[in-house]
């Protein structure tokens, strides 16, 4: 696990190309039988990939959590971006095929990752936070997750969000996690952008063709930077930064959200003309 430590607005004006894409984007979120996670001291998230193949797979704590098992402090939220697949639960088995989703409570013991077929492996993208307290595990899909169909055609930004944990859907703690899938002939994500002081994001880009690349956009709106993003990696962005980005060809994205605010709309909307 790949821990992260939070960074002043003021040294992120200074970073290299470098130095940004190390200590803000995730670049290997898949392997095969291997779960790889990213531990960010920006309100805590833990994020990345559960790829199974040939066997499956339990998600063990490390020394950064001092917990006796992962979910004992915390709640997860998972999206299979790949082949159909299974979540064993303390038990209870739950199918989780593409683009299914689901929230598990804290004080969840086992959690075990499979794939239904090693030629199509599954590809569980996990999110995970701090939880004060159980709520019940529900598995979401497209059909009952929240449509929001938004932009238009001329300002190549025509996209439906899905929301999967969300206040409107399920209760969680803190964490909030979805789902936006851009059209063809669309490659802007979040333009006009904005900024939520309370709470942080993490970007997931995927089903993006192999020479399709997004130019990200981070740092504060009167600073600037990008991360140019390849097919499956993340990107961490704390709570004072811009996410917003545009691709060369049309793309997916998993946000997840956390911290003390889980209204979706409690934005801070930057005019262009104010950005830099």
């Amino acid at each position: 696990m790949k821990v992260l430590y939070a960074h002043h607005p003021e040294d992120v004006k200074h970073y290299t190309t470098e130095k940004l894409r190390e200590e803000f984007l995730m670049e290997k979120i898949f392997a095969k039988d291997s779960i790889e996670l990213s531990y960010s001291h920006v309100d805590r998230i833990i994020y990345g990939g559960a790829m199974p193949v040939e066997e499956a797979l339990t998600l063990d704590i490390g020394k950064e959590l001092a917990a006796s098992y992962f979910l004992e402090r915390r709640e997860l939220g998972v999206i299979n971006v790949g082949g159909d697949g299974k979540i064993n639960l303390d038990g209870e088995v739950y199918e989780i095929n593409n683009k299914e989703g689901i929230y598990i409570g804290r004080g969840t013991k086992e959690v075990l990752f499979e794939s239904n077929d090693s030629s199509k492996p599954a590809k569980f993208y996990l999110n995970s936070c701090p939880a004060h307290k159980r709520y019940p595990t529900v598995k979401v899909n497209l059909e009952n997750a929240i449509a929001r169909p938004l932009g238009e055609d001329a300002a190549m930004n025509k996209r439906t969000i899905y929301q999967f944990i969300h206040p409107d859907v399920l209760e969680s703690c803190q964490l909030s996690m979805g789902m936006t899938v851009l059209e063809d002939g669309s490659g802007w994500n979040t333009m006009p952008c904005h900024t939520h002081e309370r709470r942080m994001e993490v970007y997931f880009y995927f089903e993006m063709e192999g020479d399709t690349r997004v130019f990200h956009l981070m740092g504060q709106p009167q600073e600037t930077r990008h991360i140019l993003m390849s097919n499956e990696q993340a990107v961490l962005s704390p709570s004072w930064s811009i996410h917003s980005g545009i691709g060369s060809r049309n793309y997916t994205f998993i946000w997840g959200m956390c911290g003390e605010n889980q209204d979706f709309d409690d934005m801070d909307h930057v005019a262009m003309k104010d950005l830099r």
